[in-house]
């Protein structure tokens, strides 16, 4: 786990894993989708542009859909809502508002709107692939306790740790995974100020620090489902690629202008869907089920009512 990659001399700005994962990928992204629309488009830069303000859109999303995930911790300080240097994103926020801001950028420049939907497809799957590398890399959306042989270890005070030590009623879990006694709990902060939560590694005893390094009281082995959910975005965009390529020799039956889109709500949502039974960070909400799983399952039935739609205009109208 790094969730800080390295710090920028003189100015002391620290590379965030997960930012610099987001960046990446949307530079593979942007770069895609250029490639595989020079065909269709009139001018790149306008590809370039509708980037720009996707990633935008991508951002104000991650974080608008996390503030409102988690808007009790919003409440005492509101300004902090505003502070995304200390993280809270979630990419599915991110993806619907970037989506929605790219289509409005193609209806105001009166593109070819399915057509360039069908490449962003694939772009934004290609740009998943990287984002859920970054979201390894920061600690967050882990999964379960398992012991399967590739099973990961995070560290001590990592997401995946606080939540094995804690109860967690959201999760239906009355009782913490790893009991951890008393002393690794309580401290007096930098004020003066008694904080009753885990100790940082910091003010532990030399003998606590290898216990939870090495020792009974390490991070119990967890699923890695951000690399379960890399896999996958990369194998749904190898898919959508080859459906897309498929798609542009023939016009009919389902190959049509905009299936490709409607095909990436269909895989990723049922991914996402499964996923989820795995992970181990996100409550449980509806019907048993969490916000992501309910999201996923929308996801589905509007792919489906897309491709219905889409079956309905012909192919010369696009």
């Amino acid at each position: 786990m790094y969730p800080e990659l390295f710090e920028i001399p003189l100015i002391h700005l620290t590379v965030k894993s997960y930012g610099l994962m987001m960046v990446i990928g949307f530079l593979m992204a942007v770069s895609s989708i250029r490639h595989l629309s020079r065909n269709i488009t009139p001018d790149p830069q306008l590809i370039t542009n509708a980037a720009l303000y996707s990633l935008i859109g991508g951002v104000v999303g991650a974080r608008l859909f996390y503030v409102i995930h988690y808007f009790e911790h919003f409440k005492e300080n509101p300004v902090s809502v505003f502070a995304i240097w200390h993280g809270g994103l979630e990419l599915l926020g991110g993806v619907i508002l970037a989506i929605t801001v790219i289509i409005l950028y193609l209806l105001y420049h009166k593109l070819p709107i399915r057509r360039y939907l069908d490449i962003l497809a694939i772009g934004l799957m290609l740009a998943l692939t990287f984002g859920r590398i970054g979201c390894f890399l920061n600690g967050c959306c882990f999964g379960k306790p398992t012991e399967l042989p590739w099973a990961v270890r995070f560290p001590y005070s990592s997401f995946a740790y606080r939540s094995q030590v804690h109860p967690n009623p959201e999760r239906n879990r009355p009782e913490a995974q790893l009991e951890l006694p008393d002393e690794f709990f309580g401290y007096y902060d930098d004020d003066g100020d008694w904080v009753q939560d885990l100790k940082p590694k910091v003010y532990l005893t030399e003998q606590q620090k290898i216990e939870v390094t090495k020792g009974k009281y390490r991070c119990l082995p967890v699923h890695p489902t951000q690399l379960y959910s890399s896999s996958v975005a990369a194998f749904v965009c190898l898919i959508l690629y080859l459906f897309w390529r498929k798609s542009q020799k023939n016009g009919k039956n389902l190959i049509r202008p905009g299936c490709t889109f409607c095909l990436m709500f269909l895989l990723y949502g049922i991914a996402r869907f499964f996923i989820e039974f795995l992970r181990d960070d996100n409550p449980l909400e509806f019907d048993g089920l969490t916000i992501s799983q309910n999201l996923a399952v929308a996801m589905i039935i509007f792919g489906v009512v897309l491709l219905i739609i889409f079956q309905k205009i012909k192919p010369k109208k696009y």
